[in-house]
């Protein structure tokens, strides 16, 4: 007799491997929980890895859109940027990856989720918060918390040393430089080598943007179309190839800005839990329509909604970085950002050049812009 079943977050990775073992060998029925959102994995070798350690079943789900569409676009609607720099990546997929997680639950019948984020990191308090939002009957196992699992793993020797006596394929050579965190958004380098925050990344860590020594000599112009705020197409004005899919556009300026180096930052931010912590971030589409959208509600947008739509982007982006995406609170702001796109129509140039980008014209029908001779003289 199992104490329950389980859906464990799996990534394929030597944490969850291990966590998925060490479940099983305390007596739970384990189904693992692969999600898609666009991190360059392996999802058939993480599937087939789960199954082979024990799993009595293994969810592999594309939640690519949903993510873009419910989670990305509303971020970009509300101008969400996080102590001014930090644009979501990571906080933003937290929610989408918790609620199919709880519906897979759901279906399972399962009494338990889990996840392998650190006791010292966000995603434990963003999964937890999801998870109570959506059904507080669903307990919550974070191993990283719990007494039992932390007195057997004080580090990463004695994972290395479980998975050896359990059968658990472990990576070979020295423990990555650094900690990352991937998907269609952006990517995250964190701890290891950029603990020291004086001293400066090196450009080979870099793996969503291109090498500096072969960003483009000549800028690039791409045309992004928005209705109600939210991107509908994206051109590009010197082929006049367009995309009018959430995917494909979104593609498209991926690729853009990683041939022109747009996106990158390196930061010190304020986590949830009080400490500070150094990141690294690359987010390549979401920089480019960030400064389309901001530039389009500067001719579309009546000024005095703007300014009290800018006093609720931190709230939102607040919200969205602690892991309260299912709160009361947030749907009170959603609701409020998306009333304040309704009239946001129109075109915004973006020209990307040497890791910049920098909108350079726009039109929109619902212009507030007086365009009579003599009106700005």
């Amino acid at each position: 007799m199992t104490k329950g079943k389980v859906v464990l977050a799996y990534s394929g990775g030597l944490d969850t491997s291990v966590i998925l073992k060490y479940l099983q060998n305390e007596g739970y029925e384990v189904i693992c929980f692969c999600a898609n959102v666009g991190q360059d994995e392996d999802f058939e070798a993480a599937k087939q890895k789960a199954l082979a350690l024990g799993a009595c079943k293994v969810y592999v789900e594309d939640l690519r859109e949903d993510f873009l569409i419910n989670y990305i676009f509303p971020a970009v609607k509300a101008n969400a940027i996080y102590e001014s720099r930090y644009l979501l990546g990571t906080s933003l997929a937290r929610p989408c990856i918790a609620k199919r997680q709880i519906e897979i639950a759901h279906l399972e019948n399962a009494e338990y989720v889990a996840h392998g984020a650190t006791a010292k990191g966000n995603d434990q308090v963003r999964f937890g918060l999801c998870y109570f939002a959506l059904d507080p009957n669903i307990k919550e196992f974070a191993p990283w918390r719990e007494p039992a699992f932390l007195s057997r793993f004080k580090g990463r020797q004695d994972l290395l040393k479980y998975a050896r006596e359990n059968g658990i394929p472990v990576p070979s050579g020295p423990k990555p430089p650094y900690s990352m965190d991937d998907n269609m958004m952006h990517i995250s380098y964190e701890s290891g080598e950029l603990e020291d925050p004086s001293v400066p990344a090196e450009e080979n860590i870099y793996l969503k943007t291109g090498p500096v020594e072969k960003w483009p000599d000549q800028p690039q112009v791409v045309r992004i179309h928005f209705k109600d705020g939210v991107p509908v197409k994206v051109e590009d004005c010197e082929s006049g190839t367009s995309y009018d899919t959430p995917m494909s556009l979104f593609d498209f300026l991926t690729q853009v800005a990683r041939k022109h180096g747009v996106g990158r930052i390196d930061i010190v931010e304020d986590r949830f839990i009080g400490l500070k912590s150094r990141g690294v971030y690359e987010t390549p589409a979401v920089t480019i329509l960030r400064c389309a959208h901001i530039d389009i509600e500067g001719i579309a947008m009546d000024r005095e909604v703007m300014r009290l739509r800018d006093m609720l982007s931190p709230e939102f982006s607040k919200l969205a970085y602690n892991g309260f995406w299912f709160s009361p609170e947030m749907d009170f702001l959603v609701s409020a950002m998306n009333k304040s796109q309704e009239l946001i129509d129109g075109w915004v140039d973006v020209r990307c050049f040497k890791g910049s980008c920098m909108a350079v014209a726009r039109q929109s029908p619902t212009s507030l812009y007086d365009e009579r001779p003599g009106v700005h003289e």
